[in-house]
């Protein structure tokens, strides 16, 4: 095989980053077992056991439950579920805001439920108003995001999770990408700030896990009974993974990133991916480009559609926010020297653009 991989040196739109060495050698150590036949791979079991725990104590719940997933859809879906399943309503719906992922599409096509989509307000968080407009009696799970995919924004959780509850109603938190970053904020996000039921919680993106490495969390192990069906050729007689076989790779390379990173190590990397966002604000503000405030690592800013293509043909993987906005995500592997070569190279373009043509006539 001649081809190589995507080299991170210009990607700067990405969610996942380069694993951490320790993830990494973790990942190869434990590729061919399989968390999903506990029974036959009781040393990758018990190291799922262990980045629940970790993922627990990121999350604030105290007694956590769950699984490592294959990243935030499968749980996003996985939480749909088990709101589905526990709703009385023949037809139930979901409501989340219009920033919240994709996959929320996704479960509503797989699983048969309505989706009810509010707007989100002024600083892209979801509208409590909407949200409270939009609940009624069949209403199964009510979705807050914690570090929006666009933007990354933080809704505000505890006021999500009452609405929910008093409509007889689960709360989940799609933190998949926030998760690793929030815990170094004063944001109320997690278990502990707000009565929330799940989580969607990565550690392949800022967790500097190996991909696939996602996390699905419960505030009660109960919920997961919603998922379980009978396994009756594996030692273990159930299973509440929506996958079947699972590669040990990411359950074990969870655990050797946190237990590396957590809390120390993240703590540092939030804040050089903090102030990296901050650095790349302040640079395209200074050129006049409208820029939205970097309240977590991920820049949105207004460019014209011909100096973002030109950016794409130089080699910068960037991307756009559904109403058009350049967006750059400030992962672990983005450096001040990358991004200070992004606004060289978008300096060029400007000039370039500035230069009268002159004619041959």
């Amino acid at each position: 095989m001649q081809r190589e991989p995507q080299a991170f040196d210009r990607v700067l739109s990405s969610m996942c980053t380069e694993p951490h060495p320790v993830a990494r050698e973790a990942a190869e150590r434990f590729l061919a077992t399989n968390p999903g036949d506990p029974g036959t791979y009781p040393t990758v079991a018990a190291l799922e056991d262990d980045a629940i725990a970790i993922l627990g104590e990121i999350a604030g719940l105290e007694d956590p439950a769950g699984y490592v997933a294959s990243g935030g859809t499968e749980a996003n879906i996985q939480a749909v579920r088990i709101a589905r399943e526990r709703a009385e309503a023949k037809r139930p719906n979901v409501v989340m805001p219009e920033s919240a992922h994709f996959s929320f599409q996704k479960a509503a096509d797989v699983l048969g439920v309505d989706l009810r989509i509010v707007p989100v307000d002024e600083q892209y968080r979801a509208d409590l108003e909407a949200v409270r407009a939009s609940v009624d009696s069949d209403t199964a799970l009510v979705v807050g995001v914690a570090g929006t995919t666009e933007y990354g924004r933080v809704d505000p959780i505890p006021a999500l999770a009452e609405i929910a509850h008093s409509a007889d109603a689960m709360c989940h938190v799609d933190a998949a990408w926030g998760g690793f970053v929030l815990p170094f904020t004063d944001y109320d996000w997690h278990f502990g700030h707000a009565d929330i039921d799940s989580m969607a919680i990565d550690p392949h993106k800022m967790g500097q896990a190996a991909v696939p490495a996602g996390g699905l969390l419960v505030r009660d192990e109960s919920l997961l009974d919603e998922l379980a069906v009978d396994t009756p050729y594996l030692e273990s007689t159930s299973q509440a993974t929506l996958t079947g076989t699972r590669s040990g790779a990411g359950v074990a390379s969870a655990v050797a990133a946190m237990e590396e990173l957590w809390p120390g190590g993240y703590r540092s990397q939030y804040a050089r991916s903090q102030n990296n966002a901050e650095w790349l604000a302040d640079a395209l503000e200074k050129r006049g480009y409208s820029v939205v405030d970097p309240t977590l690592p991920l820049v949105a800013a207004t460019l014209p559609r011909s100096t973002f293509d030109a950016l794409r043909a130089k080699g910068w993987r960037i991307s756009r926010t559904a109403t058009g906005e350049l967006r750059i995500v400030c992962m672990p592997h983005v450096t001040r020297e990358m991004l200070a070569s992004f606004i060289g190279d978008l300096d060029q373009l400007e000039v370039r653009a500035s230069v009268p043509v002159v004619s041959d006539d």
